[in-house]
């Protein structure tokens, strides 16, 4: 309803405005009513106050509700009040605003030191709960990468870590033919560098295939031992179908770097971690490249067709000539082609009499005198697969092509040729504890470093003779 001017008071009661008059006509503006009123038409009514009341919420149809301060709120308030946060309203009044003043600042705990700490603690909790969940996700997950089997799942994966494109090939039991008998070093020898290569594997996700030489009893009849590297190496093929590079490693090497993947140490860049002109380093003083007029372009060439596709075979070279005790093989049609060929009994009737490294000088020679091998050939240095020690290839260990070296930190060492008057099993152990000091972890030096300084500080110092 909407006024014309202000109500105001007038004298002798009521109001200025008549839509704010009472309809008491008995009643002035100063009295509250009465239980009874003279009705609208001047005459009397005897309903009372509360009656009129009541029918007015029935009328509303919202019955009037009060809680009284019983029931359920008042059994129930004083746990509410006291779940509430207390306020220090004494000492500190740096909480200044005009309506609430002597109000001090919120500290849990009625204030004390312990309370202000994780208060504060609580609210640098609260604005780094984010960014502490992010950190926490990122080390769990790292955990469960490297806990449980994902990583190797990862690392096997072809489009990914691409271990599954690489079997390493282990000649095992050596000493199990029938030439030889095999005594406590030899198989100290051959636990350390089988738990070396499945340590490797397990860490990059690669195959190891172990070769039981225990089958050599199966070439004694034709004196072919020590020939079964080409007969395994098809095998391990038929059993990887899907791998591409085929790794043949003697049981006298030793993986010296683990942290060394073969991707990233050759085949990712293996166009310049190799050569194919073998002009580079000729110890057998082969004729390079062939000058015959009906070969084609390829097999003219010092390097083939220069391709990287095109290797299918990586042969480290020492101060002899090939050396088989460490080299990769290419799944393909030219890699069956050599291996047949390569096993080929008439050749080996023909001329194994000659060839006094078997197979070997077999490949050397078919290196030598076949065209089509040279452009599908490369050559990786010594020392990047196959490094020697001290004693192969010279007494004092001095060529740098050809030894190993600490500082660079070698990949593979080779004991080769240490059954002839050396320490097979001495050479072993001496550069499996170098790897292992060579490759601890930040904790195991930290170790070490403290071990170091307990036993300095233990240790008595020498006193000083007093000069008279």
């Amino acid at each position: 309803m909407s006024l014309s001017r202000s109500p105001s008071p007038r004298h002798g009661g009521g109001w200025s405005s008549p839509g704010l008059n009472t309809p008491y006509g008995s009643t002035s503006g100063r009295s509250s009513p009465t239980k009874s009123y003279t009705g609208l038409n001047g005459g009397s009514n005897n309903v009372t106050w509360a009656s009129a009341k009541a029918k007015s919420d029935e009328i509303k149809g919202y019955p009037a509700f009060s809680t009284k301060n019983n029931g359920f709120f008042k059994r129930q308030v004083r746990n509410i009040s006291e779940s509430l946060p207390r306020f220090n309203a004494g000492g500190r009044r740096n909480y200044s605003e005009k309506e609430k003043l002597g109000r001090g600042r919120w500290y849990l705990g009625n204030g004390s030191q312990a309370g202000r700490v994780r208060s504060c603690a609580g609210r640098i909790f609260r604005r780094m709960r984010l960014r502490f969940l992010l950190v926490l996700g990122f080390i769990v997950a790292v955990i469960i990468f490297y806990v449980t089997p994902v990583h190797q799942i990862y690392r096997r994966a072809s489009l990914l870590g691409g271990g599954s494109k690489f079997v390493i090939i282990l000649a095992a039991n050596q000493g199990g033919g029938v030439m030889e008998w095999k005594g406590p070093r030899e198989w100290a020898i051959e636990r350390d560098s089988i738990r070396n290569k499945r340590k490797y594997v397990n860490k990059w996700g690669y195959d190891l295939e172990i070769a039981d030489m225990g089958t050599k009893k199966r070439y004694a009849h034709e004196w072919r031992e020590s020939w079964e590297k080409v007969d395994t190496i098809r095998n391990a093929m038929r059993k990887y179908p899907k791998a591409e590079w085929f790794w043949w490693m003697d049981l006298t090497t030793f993986i010296m770097e683990p942290s060394y993947s073969l991707q990233s140490h050759i085949f990712n860049q293996i166009s310049s971690n190799t050569y194919r002109d073998i002009n580079e380093y000729n110890p057998l003083n082969i004729t390079h490249p062939f000058t015959a007029d009906y070969l084609d372009t390829d097999s003219l060439s010092t390097i083939g067709d220069g391709k990287p596709e095109s290797i299918n075979l990586l042969v480290p070279q020492d101060c002899g000539g090939f050396n088989l005790g460490s080299f990769f093989v290419r799944r393909g049609a030219w890699t069956d082609r050599l291996l047949d060929i390569w096993w080929d009994p008439v050749a080996y009737e023909q001329r194994h009499m000659e060839w006094e490294h078997k197979e070997q000088d077999a490949l050397e020679y078919l290196y030598a005198n076949h065209p089509w091998i040279r452009p599908h050939t490369a050559f990786v240095p010594q020392r990047k697969i196959n490094s020697f020690p001290p004693g192969a290839c010279g007494e004092n260990g001095e060529d740098a092509r050809i030894h190993y070296q600490e500082r660079d930190r070698d990949f593979v060492v080779n004991m080769a040729g240490c059954e002839w008057g050396r320490d097979c099993w001495g050479e072993m152990y001496n550069y499996r504890e170098l790897s292992n000091t060579l490759n601890r972890t930040r904790w195991e030096k930290f170790k070490e470093w403290i071990s170091a300084k307990v036993k300095d500080w233990k240790q008595p110092k020498p006193k000083k003779d007093k000069m008279d």
